[in-house]
């Protein structure tokens, strides 16, 4: 029998209870309700809600549910409805009338907000920590590539100079910025929500406070009709983690393409490689490949969880408990990713005399060239159009700015000396990049120590 029979007289038909039950995905929350339980039946009896030996009890018994859910001891059913119900259920077996009390001043509403809020909460530091491991990675590979000149692209198209260093930090950045926006959302989804009841809280003189502080909640939410009908944090959190995996995705495309052998600038470990069924030579990237499928696969949870909750009135509708599966998918998606995608950079094999030669072609030094000329009195326009006619020469004569005699520089504009070959020097195109922020082997070094300053204050070590 169902916990709120009561007020049917017949039971609900089969197809109805598959489609109602939720404890398919929601019995992972086992341990957010049980504990989420325990801190009601303690603020119950401390209250005088209930007996304090039926608290007792009722705390007790909890804790032997949680062991033998633990050990494999303890299965739920379709019948079960959903973990609420479940635990709650079994808990009356065990302990009678006492576990019937276990409800006061309770709704399966607020229950739930509880648990889901209670469990994403605790998912997001393992997540940070794992964003951590993997900019911890970068910072190493940068550290050891201060010096490896590659090209830099705009529109897939060889642009300016760079190191593989800067590159690295590049992705370091945007990582930073994916932690910090997991510990915002964090912080706005630490709200204790039980004690709004189905939708206006309860008669009952509960402690909200104590259940908050028992649990670790920074503070409990501030209207009950809120309190169960928000998602809002988990709209965020795969808001978040969907720019996450939009990183990981486009770095998980420039991977595949530097191991291609039409740029060769890294080579993947066989461990994090796949082969062809059919052709012997092949070294597929495949897991590069697939942590940029599965970022499309976080955006539609994202967007299934937007669609449900966009039309849906105050306070708790059915509809909500679409919310677990899109989010519970993301989180494990993302944890599923991150791992792998870390080993993956680590073990990756840099080639630098391959980016140095890509380096060399396509005259991404000629931005320093006509800075050549500005530096000696010629306005940016006039440079930009002379060193425009050079490149264009050496396109029809097969020739690289490096190699161009002098005559041919002096034919286009007397300003120019011997001195400008030093100048187009790709070292000396990137070492004179040394603005906070850019290429040079110095500023890079300042942006490792920034990212290991951040490592350091979250206790993960570069």
């Amino acid at each position: 029998m169902k916990l709120w029979s009561g007020r049917f007289s017949s039971d609900t038909d089969a197809l109805v209870d598959e489609l109602n039950a939720s404890i398919g995905f929601d019995r992972r929350m086992y341990k957010e309700d049980i504990k989420g339980s325990m801190a009601h039946a303690r603020m119950l009896g401390a209250q005088g809600i209930i007996s304090a030996e039926d608290a007792d009890k009722i705390i007790s018994a909890l804790g032997g549910i949680m062991e033998d859910i633990e050990a494999g001891k303890l299965d739920f059913s379709t019948a079960d409805e959903d973990i609420h119900m479940g635990v709650e259920a079994e808990l009356t077996r065990r302990i009678g009338d006492a576990g019937k009390r276990l409800h006061t001043a309770r709704s399966r509403n607020d229950q739930v907000a509880l648990d889901f809020r209670f469990y994403l909460k605790n998912e997001i530091p393992e997540i940070r920590d794992m964003i951590l491991s993997l900019m911890a990675v970068l910072a190493e590979k940068a550290r050891g590539n201060l010096n490896t000149v590659m090209p830099a692209y705009t529109h897939l198209q060889r642009a300016q100079p760079t190191t593989f260093a800067h590159y690295m930090m590049a992705y370091a950045n945007m990582l930073r910025r994916d932690v910090t926006r997991l510990e915002d959302c964090l912080e706005r989804m630490d709200e204790m929500p039980l004690g709004s009841g189905a939708l206006t809280g309860t008669t009952y003189p509960i402690d909200r406070r104590m259940v908050a502080e028992e649990l670790g909640f920074a503070d409990i939410t501030g209207n009950s009709l809120d309190g169960v009908s928000d998602r809002d944090y988990a709209l965020e959190l795969m808001s978040c983690l969907s720019i996450l995996m939009m990183h990981l995705s486009r770095f998980s495309e420039e991977i595949i393409m530097w191991c291609s052998w039409e740029f060769k600038f890294v080579e993947l470990s066989d461990s994090y490689s796949t082969g062809s069924s059919i052709m012997p030579q092949k070294k597929n990237p495949d897991i590069a490949e697939l942590v940029r499928g599965k970022t499309g696969r976080v955006y539609g949870s994202l967007m299934g969880l937007l669609t449900v909750m966009k039309a849906l009135p105050l306070a708790y509708n059915k509809d909500m408990q679409e919310d677990k599966e899109q989010v519970f998918d993301a989180v494990d998606t993302v944890k599923n990713c991150l791992p792998v995608f870390t080993a993956m950079v680590e073990t990756m094999k840099v080639l630098p005399d391959n980016m140095k030669n890509a380096a060399a072609a396509g005259f991404i030094n000629a931005t320093d060239c006509a800075d050549y000329l500005v530096k000696k009195g010629m306005p940016f326009r006039d440079a930009y159009t002379v060193v425009g006619k050079l490149v264009s020469f050496c396109i029809a004569t097969g020739s690289t700015l490096e190699t161009l005699p002098i005559s041919e520089y002096r034919s286009m504009s007397d300003v120019f000396d011997t001195d400008v070959y030093d100048a187009i020097a790709l070292e000396t195109c990137v070492a004179q990049r040394s603005v906070p922020g850019g290429p040079a082997p110095e500023a890079v070094a300042e942006q490792i120590a920034k990212i290991e300053t951040f490592l350091e204050e979250r206790k993960v070590e570069a």
